[in-house]
């Protein structure tokens, strides 16, 4: 096993003829697409695989100035692409992936098909012209509460996320992947994250992208679906679904997974 691979927890499922590789967002791992999965194997290759910091990676290969800014995480994304000898692969970005993979694809375009992102954002505080959802007073507490006591923040965290009361299964599974997360880590992942503007990279991605979006997103705020879609170099589609909460492929399967598919199997021309 090579040192991608492993530390990555890569692994690749099914047996079609084309890769789609599914990538998950801030505080999750790759169990975030179980209930994808089960519908991808029969006609596709399918990656899954985990950003490092996730709870389920070795916090020793977490390098925080590597980690500092998306572009690190990019590079992963292609190295991982390089150990598969990918020719080309659809992408699927949840929530910081989503600009994970447009930043990976501006360098190596042949390698992405197209990108679908979903619950994604260029930038989360706001700015002039601009409606991010959060101003800096939020996240610098959001990060002091993160420092305090992180066990609790994840507890109150969870559900805002999600959507849901603690009950919820889909709050219950992100609460458990958030705190496997290391607290150092998770606080440097996170200030990365909501501290990131990636408005200036958007006119230089020229592969096809599909923006998925809840229609209630603690996260991201329906404009800011429509800012990628105006804001993009390439051909996009915008799709809200109906979905409540920052991740609805766990938490609305039912109505996430079939939007999915059809965004996975049509291209914008067609879709």
């Amino acid at each position: 096993m090579g040192i991608v691979e492993e530390a990555h927890n890569l692994k690749v499922l099914g047996s079609g003829d084309r890769l789609i590789v599914l990538a998950h967002g801030f505080g999750t791992d790759q169990s975030v697409w179980k209930h994808l999965v089960p519908h991808l194997v029969d006609d596709f290759r399918v990656v899954l695989y985990d950003n490092m910091g996730a709870g389920t990676t070795n916090p020793d290969y977490f390098d925080f100035s590597r980690y500092a800014t998306l572009e690190g995480y990019a590079f992963d994304l292609l190295a991982i692409l390089e150990e598969l000898r990918a020719d080309s692969c659809i992408f699927v970005g949840h929530s910081v992936s989503a600009m994970v993979g447009a930043i990976a694809s501006i360098s190596r375009p042949d390698l992405f098909s197209k990108i679908i992102m979903i619950s994604g954002s260029p930038r989360y505080l706001n700015d002039v012209d601009y409606y991010g959802g959060f101003e800096q007073e939020d996240l610098d507490q959001l990060f002091e509460a993160m420092g305090a006591n992180y066990k609790a923040w994840c507890s109150g965290f969870a559900p805002l996320a999600v959507g849901g009361d603690m009950e919820s299964v889909a709050v219950q599974e992100f609460s458990r992947t958030l705190f496997n997360m290391r607290p150092d880590i998770a606080l440097s992942v996170a200030q990365t994250i909501f501290q990131s503007d990636m408005r200036q990279i958007l006119s230089l991605v020229s592969v096809p992208c599909h923006i998925l979006q809840s229609v209630k997103d603690l996260a991201v705020p329906l404009v800011v679906s429509e800012y990628l879609h105006q804001n993009l170099g390439c051909e996009s589609i915008v799709e809200v679904m109906t979905s409540d909460g920052h991740l609805p492929q766990l938490s609305s399967p039912d109505i996430v997974i079939p939007v999915l598919l059809k965004h996975i199997r049509y291209d914008i021309s067609t879709a």
